[in-house]
């Protein structure tokens, strides 16, 4: 299927086909049709599947063929995003795919001054793509009025009850008028947020790509065993060698990305890192260096990952394993997409060899471990998918079968309460490029196509 066969409008396919996208991916194929068509939606998608295009196309025509605001500079839509980055990252791409409309929008978000963004509001936008907090507090000083809106769309809703944010987001909803579009998505359905949806949603459309355990499918995954004094040791012989040329860095806590970041930077190894106490500005400032190959490596907390899309990125690399196996599939997701090679390298200690096993146990896949490295720890007994306990010699002998696409668990199934398109699960054979799956070549610059603000 191409974007033509969608009904898309002759702006978005235009610059749509600037892009170089011509083949939209599972969840683009089955949740445009439904919201250009004004129905509620109700997506089980995560980062990386194309989802922010699944709900930017549709949304930039619907507004595009309704014409001018009524009232003039009335907010016509609102996006709702749990994080600062991904609400940047979805003003870029309604920037790039409505570049040929009208439509005007604005991202509002907390850890700047309100000025501009007050501004721009006043001027008049169609799109407001906002973070609860910041929005909140607009909401109350009077700067900004939900009144006129007619579609609503909830991003990551699993992310912002994480992040505690789910009080927040039924304050903005009681001020949305009830006669409206809403589109939820999510990477998981927690029971709250099937709580959450049955209340927002009417009668709507469910679509889901790509079960979590099988997109680690894909992306050859290493484990290095090292003890837990010699992990930084080993980061920087690892990023010293050519074989990686940029990488996404991962630390459970705030204070490692820190001490990590600076110790290569010691080394010699270009790094910065991205966490939640960091100022806004600098966050952003070290995602462009990143995103230009200015960086080598960039190390990030999971929140302050969230969303990150980084064109030719080759490399994830877990210097603490998660204790959340979805959290790993979620982390090493950010490598490899669109068919692009991914590589994911983890530093495991004794302390994390039981979240190696929920990890294998989830993806259904042996991880190889490689011992031709500096720091090798003997770990003779390692519990392995299914329970079991078994010695390194039978987990070399399975050639990692989980790297290469064997062993794969199964296809993911039904959902929460919603109507289904027609629709194929997994990862689409087509070809072509796919927005938010952009694919290169590893060692390219890839520029940071946002504008300023």
């Amino acid at each position: 299927m191409t974007f033509s066969e969608l009904n898309l409008i002759e702006p978005l396919l235009q610059a749509l086909q600037e892009e170089g996208y011509t083949t939209p991916t599972p969840i683009q194929e089955q949740a445009i049709p439904p919201v250009l068509n004004g129905d509620d939606l109700l997506g089980c998608a995560q980062t990386g599947t194309g989802k922010t295009a699944a709900f930017s196309l549709p949304l930039l025509q619907r507004l595009h063929e309704a014409g001018p605001a009524h009232p003039a500079k009335a907010i016509r839509a609102l996006i709702l995003t749990p994080t600062r980055e991904l609400a940047l990252q979805i003003g870029d791409s309604i920037k790039s795919y409505g570049r040929h409309t009208k439509i005007k929008y604005t991202v509002v978000f907390g850890g700047v001054g309100q000025v501009p963004q007050v501004e721009q509001i006043r001027r008049g936008v169609d799109i407001v793509v906002a973070t609860p907090g910041r929005l909140l507090d607009l909401m109350n000083q009077g700067r900004l009025s939900l009144k006129h809106i007619e579609t609503f769309i909830l991003d990551e809703a699993d992310r912002m009850l994480d992040m505690g944010f789910i009080h927040d987001v039924r304050k903005v909803i009681a001020q949305i008028p009830s006669n409206r579009q809403t589109l939820l998505f999510s990477a998981t359905m927690p029971q709250e947020i099937q709580k959450l949806s049955a209340s927002i949603l009417r009668d709507p459309v469910y679509v889901e790509v790509t079960p979590v355990s099988s997109t680690a499918e894909k992306i050859a995954q290493k484990v290095f065993f090292v003890e837990k004094t010699y992990k930084r040791a080993l980061l920087k012989h690892l990023l010293q060698g050519d074989e990686i040329q940029r990488a996404l860095v991962f630390s459970r806590t705030k204070h490692g990305a820190d001490r990590i970041a600076k110790e290569l930077s010691k080394a010699g190894i270009s790094a910065q890192s991205i966490h939640g106490d960091k100022a806004q500005s600098t966050r952003v400032k070290a995602l462009t260096q990143f995103k230009n190959n200015e960086l080598k490596a960039l190390v990030a907390t999971d929140i302050a990952a969230r969303g990150i899309d980084v064109d030719d990125l080759t490399h994830v690399i877990n210097v603490d394993l998660p204790n959340e196996p979805e959290t790993y599939v979620h982390r090493i997701g950010r490598t490899g997409r669109a068919g692009a090679e991914g590589i994911a390298l983890s530093l495991c200690d004794d302390t994390e060899l039981p979240y190696l096993r929920d990890i294998e146990k989830l993806t259904k896949q042996i991880i190889p471990v490689e011992e031709e490295q500096p720091f090798h720890a003997e770990y003779s007994k390692l519990p392995l998918a299914g329970g079991k306990a078994t010695d390194k010699l039978a987990r070399k002998a399975s050639g990692g079968a989980g790297s290469n696409g064997q062993n794969r668990g199964p296809r993911g199934g039904g959902g929460p309460g919603g109507r289904r398109p027609d629709q194929r699960q997994g990862a689409s054979q087509n070809s072509g490029r796919r927005p938010d799956q952009r694919q290169g070549s590893g060692n390219k610059p890839s520029g940071n196509r946002g504008g300023s603000r």
